[in-house]
């Protein structure tokens, strides 16, 4: 049996495995549980960041605009799934206007680490690159460096100092959609000087796990296990029609996160429902955060759907990590 460390929280959303279903992740039964009309300005609602805060939950939810610019809000539910999301944007204080100065957030990530909540986003630099925040009460943000020039996405913390250091995974990236891209590991001392840059993985030319030949980011925070860190990321196979996003998952040494244990061929989840294939971006899942109860394993996760809606779907550490190991790559 395979162990989340900590975590507990049983209050969390929870559906069991369907009766006949082979699959290591499965859907809520009422996904998705966020529209694409949340607020009243929104067009769509999708690549969102939720966590434990208080008697209840706090989210930072990506709500493209009906002019479809890009920003972040936030958001409270009492049980996860039924989310009330601010109409306003999230507002940040900086020492650098330069820095605060907002161009497009998009795509957030959240996690708590020793007394504080950070948020990571993509964020409007000149071009796409990771930027940091924290917060207290999820009333008061304070923005900090950008952690990397342009260009970069898919900025994901670690929930603790390992080895003394703070660690993200990033991809580097170009102006627009990027047709490659590998994850790296780096390190730093106080969130504002970014160096030790380690290469995690790469994508795959081949079709033992073709689904992950174009480009490849970290999806939610990644999860401490007795076997390892716990890495749900998207993977993108280029088609004769565009772009398919489809979740994996790896297990990464605890002490050095870049080294990889073990990596599924197959993905654990994939564009089949209608809302996941049709919408604003056609055939896309792509993971930003996960809720997880150390006392029994579970583990729910938060995904976009076609770049429009928010889903919910549930597993298990030890579904996780037998499916990688029993499907290497």
């Amino acid at each position: 049996m395979s162990r989340i460390i900590g975590n507990r929280l049983p209050s969390m959303p929870w559906q069991d495995k369907p009766v006949g279903c082979k699959d290591p992740v499965w859907r809520y039964s009422n996904n998705p549980i966020i529209g694409r009309n949340a607020i009243p300005t929104s067009n769509s609602v999708f690549n969102s960041a939720v966590i434990p805060f208080e008697d209840g939950y706090a989210g930072v939810f990506r709500c493209d605009s009906k002019s479809i610019s890009m920003d972040i809000f936030i958001g409270f539910s009492k049980d996860a799934i039924h989310w009330e999301i601010n109409e306003k944007p999230i507002s940040f204080i900086g020492e650098d206007s330069e820095i605060t100065k907002r161009e497009y957030r998009y795509d957030p990530r959240v996690c708590y680490i020793e007394d504080r909540y950070y948020i990571t986003w993509c964020n409007g630099y000149h071009g796409p690159t990771i930027g940091i925040a924290y917060t207290f009460d999820f009333k008061t943000f304070y923005q900090l460096e950008n952690a990397f020039l342009p260009y970069n996405r898919n900025g994901v913390l670690f929930p603790r100092k390992i080895n003394g250091n703070y660690m993200m995974l990033s991809r580097p990236s170009d102006t627009g959609h990027t047709p490659f891209g590998d994850i790296f590991c780096s390190q730093s001392k106080d969130l504002e000087y970014w160096g030790h840059h380690r290469h995690v993985m790469s994508t795959y030319n081949g079709d033992k796990s073709a689904w992950q030949s174009t480009k490849i980011g970290a999806g939610p925070v990644p999860i401490e296990t007795d076997e390892g860190w716990l890495l749900i990321y998207h993977g993108v196979l280029h088609t004769c029609n565009g772009f398919v996003y489809r979740m994996g998952c790896a297990i990464l040494d605890i002490d050095k996160p870049w080294i990889v244990k073990h990596r599924s061929a197959a993905y654990i989840l994939a564009p089949h429902e209608y809302y996941e294939c049709v919408g604003d971006v056609p055939n896309v899942v792509f993971p930003c955060a996960t809720l997880t109860d150390s006392d029994t394993g579970r583990i729910a996760i938060y995904y976009g759907c076609a770049d429009t809606v928010t889903g919910l779907a549930f597993t298990t550490v030890d579904e996780l990590i037998k499916f990688t190991k029993e499907n290497p790559l």
